[in-house]
C-alpha cells in the first residue's frame, strides 16, 4: 500500500508538469463554458428538456475531460515513459505491475475529478448551472466512465510503436468522437445521420450515463449505458494485457 501511494504521488507529480495534459484536464472544459456560454448563454430551452445549455454541457464537458484524458493523455505518457526507459526500470523492481497501473489509475481519477469540480465551479459562478443528482451517484458514473475510456488508451498504447505514433492515434480517434458524441456538442442539435453514428462511439455512452445521473436519473434507467462501459472495459482491459509493451 505504501508503494502504491508513493507512486500515486511520483505521478501526480509527473503529471502536473506536463503543459499540455494539465490544459486538457484542468482548462480546455472551463474555456469551452466560456466561450460557448458567452454566445449561446443558458436561458432554459425546451430542445434540452427545460435545461439551458450550459446545464447540460457540464455532463458532456466532464465526459470530455475523461475522453480527453484516456484517449489523448495516457498513449503519450505511456509512450514517453516507455520511450525513456521508465516502464523496464519499473519491471526490474520487486513492485507488481498491477502496482503501477493502479497508481496510474487514481492519478488520472484524480486529476479528473479536480477538472470536473474546476468545470461546475466556472459554470455555477458564471451561469448558475443546475445539478438535480446525487453526487456520489455521479462520481460512480465519473470512475465507471474513466475506467472504460482510461483502458481504451492503454491499448492504444500498447499498440502503439511510440510516443509520436500514439499521439496521431489518439487524435484521430479523439476528436471525431468529440464532435460525434455529444460531448463537445450536444446531439440535440446535430442530424439524425450523426445521431445514429454516435451509438457506435463509445465517449457518447460516457456522456448519456454522466447526463442521466447529473439530473437526478438512476443506474437502472442506464443499464445500456453501464453495459456498453463495463464492456469496453473488459475488452479493452483483455487486449491491453495481450499487447502492452513495457519497452
Amino acid at each position: 500500500m505504501r508503494g502504491l501511494i508513493r507512486l500515486t504521488i511520483t505521478n501526480l507529480k509527473l503529471y502536473i508538469r506536463e503543459p499540455v495534459s494539465v490544459f486538457f484536464t484542468l482548462a480546455f472544459a472551463p474555456l469551452l463554458v466560456v466561450l460557448f456560454g458567452a454566445m449561446y448563454g443558458n436561458d432554459p430551452s425546451p430542445l434540452f428538456g427545460g435545461y439551458g445549455s450550459m446545464d447540460i454541457s457540464m455532463p458532456a464537458y466532464t465526459a470530455l475531460i475523461l475522453g480527453s484524458v484516456g484517449i489523448l493523455g495516457i498513449p503519450i505518457q505511456v509512450g514517453s515513459l516507455r520511450e525513456q526507459g521508465v516502464l523496464r526500470r519499473y519491471r526490474t523492481t520487486p513492485m507488481n505491475p498491477l502496482t503501477y497501473i493502479t497508481a496510474d489509475v487514481i492519478t488520472n481519477l484524480i486529476m479528473t475529478l479536480l477538472g470536473m469540480i474546476l468545470l461546475v465551479l466556472v459554470g455555477w459562478l458564471l451561469y448558475s448551472v443546475q445539478f438535480e443528482g446525487q453526487v456520489l451517484k455521479v462520481i460512480g458514473a465519473l470512475i465507471l466512465g474513466g475506467l472504460s475510456m482510461f483502458s481504451f488508451g492503454y491499448l492504444i498504447a500498447g499498440l502503439a510503436p511510440g510516443a509520436r505514433a500514439a499521439q496521431v492515434i489518439g487524435m484521430v480517434i479523439f476528436y471525431p468522437m468529440m464532435f460525434l458524441s455529444g460531448a463537445g456538442i450536444p446531439l440535440e442539435i446535430m442530424p439524425e445521420t450523426v445521431r445514429k453514428i454516435s451509438d457506435f462511439l463509445p465517449l457518447t455512452y460516457v456522456v448519456k450515463l454522466l447526463r442521466g445521473l447529473w439530473f437526478g436519473g438512476s443506474w437502472g434507467e442506464h443499464l445500456l449505458e453501464v453495459a456498453v462501459l463495463v464492456g469496453v472495459l473488459v475488452l479493452c482491459g483483455a487486449l491491453t494485457a495481450r499487447f502492452f509493451r513495457w519497452e
